[in-house]
């Protein structure tokens, strides 16, 4: 969010792709942000938001887009499973074949993308 703050001060578009729909307005705005000014998505699905990641890359309208975050990139096959099933491997082929699609059509364009992601830890460790 400090980043979108600082291009946005900078006159610059930027767009937050909130796949966690985790989004705080409040906490945005005391770090800087111009709630009005950010293109805000919550896509549905992880194709989705990097189907919107690639839209505005090739709009050549945004400056920055940040994906909040890569864990919560769901793929669609995985939504529309059962609790149950195992899906291997589908958030890391999503991922694998976005980023070259994506890495392809930035290196043409002005625009920056940043791909949030967060680290688990095993529940219950203690450290001492």
């Amino acid at each position: 969010l400090q980043a979108i703050a600082e291009i946005q001060k900078t006159g610059g578009i930027a767009a937050f792709i909130d796949a966690e729909h985790a989004l705080d307005p409040v906490y945005a705005r005391a770090l800087g942000v111009n709630i009005n000014e950010l293109w805000l998505s919550q896509p549905d699905s992880g194709e989705q938001a990097l189907d919107i990641a690639e839209y505005l890359i090739r709009s050549g309208g945004v400056d920055l887009i940040v994906v909040d975050s890569v864990a919560a990139l769901m793929p669609q096959a995985e939504i529309d499973g059962e609790m149950g099933d195992t899906q291997i491997g589908l958030q890391a082929r999503l991922m694998s074949k976005a980023l070259r699609k994506i890495t392809a059509i930035l290196s043409k364009s002005n625009a920056c993308i940043m791909f949030i992601n967060q680290i688990r830890m095993k529940i219950g460790l203690v450290f001492g």
